[in-house]
């Protein structure tokens, strides 16, 4: 493995911002290519009514007898354009903070705090776009044999802004943006604590280790968030049952308790690893292959 362009060449390079989006992209492209199974599987167990299933083996059982296997990745279209996007701004946006931050310290390392705003702007910056195509796939994942509402990623854009315009498209952007804040602030703090805050020449095993830690720092952190966003993003478009993040959360609660947010969390962590590992090992191999 060859080692990256020293920091200074990094900062001089004016297609800096460039190769990161590019870098990024890799990256989200490799997580939903790993990802996807273990994301559906825990959208339809986080948004399936009471009794539906009774673990997440049984979603994979039912899955694959009533559907077939390639229901894991219904809905990928979405977020392999989509998640290469988010995750391309994520990782530019964390990378250009690094830089604001070294700067602002004159060259010296950054703090663990620094590293954690960074991870949070490039968050808040990805959940913009993360909002609405989360949304679009949820829409897809959670049909099952039935009729079925939308034949695809553009009737899923049709039919919700004939019904509700752009707000609607975007419902559930509130607790997307609170969870990219925090989930995102997390993971890149795990990354980098654990890479000693610097672009060293690491082995891939490594690159997956930390990649796979911080995936589940960054879940344990932010899962009760995800079960709401998912519960407003699933629920119906033409007779919601929430009309608020309040009327969701205290449906989760009576119909489960509060074991109910964190329903799904077993796929999540089983995905953390693999997804994540596979985001950082592809982003910093191109980042070594480009400079």
């Amino acid at each position: 493995m060859a080692d990256t362009l020293p920091q200074e060449d990094i900062d001089s390079d004016p297609y800096r911002a460039l190769k990161d989006i590019f870098c990024g992209t890799a990256g989200g492209i490799a997580q939903v290519l790993v990802g996807q199974p273990f994301d559906t599987t825990k959208v339809r167990i986080q948004s399936a009514p009471p009794g539906t299933y009774s673990s997440s083996w049984d979603v994979v059982k039912k899955l694959l007898a009533k559907e077939g296997p390639l229901a894991f990745y219904k809905g990928t279209l979405t977020p392999l354009i989509g998640i290469g996007a988010v995750v391309s701004v994520q990782f530019a946006v964390n990378e250009q903070m690094k830089r604001f931050f070294k700067a602002k310290n004159n060259g010296g390392e950054m703090t663990l705090p620094q590293f954690f705003m960074a991870g949070s702007a490039s968050g808040l910056a990805n959940g913009l776009i993360a909002g609405p195509i989360e949304h679009i796939r949820i829409r897809l994942q959670t049909q099952t044999t039935g009729p079925k509402d939308f034949a695809g990623p553009l009737d899923v854009i049709k039919k919700l802004y004939n019904r509700g315009g752009i707000r609607l498209l975007f419902k559930g952007l509130g607790a997307t943006e609170l969870r990219e804040g925090i989930g995102s602030g997390s993971y890149f703090l795990t990354y980098e604590g654990l890479r000693e805050k610097t672009r060293q020449q690491l082995e891939s095993w490594k690159l997956c280790t930390f990649g796979g830690l911080s995936g589940y720092t960054m879940w344990l952190s932010i899962y009760p968030i995800d079960v709401l966003k998912s519960n407003m993003q699933a629920d119906s478009y033409k007779n919601p049952k929430f009309g608020s993040y309040s009327q969701a959360a205290k449906y989760i609660f009576q119909k489960f308790g509060a074991r109910g947010f964190f329903k799904g969390i077993v796929p999540t962590l089983l995905r953390a690893a693999p997804a994540n590992a596979a985001t950082f090992v592809a982003f910093e191999e191109t980042m070594r292959l480009i400079g």
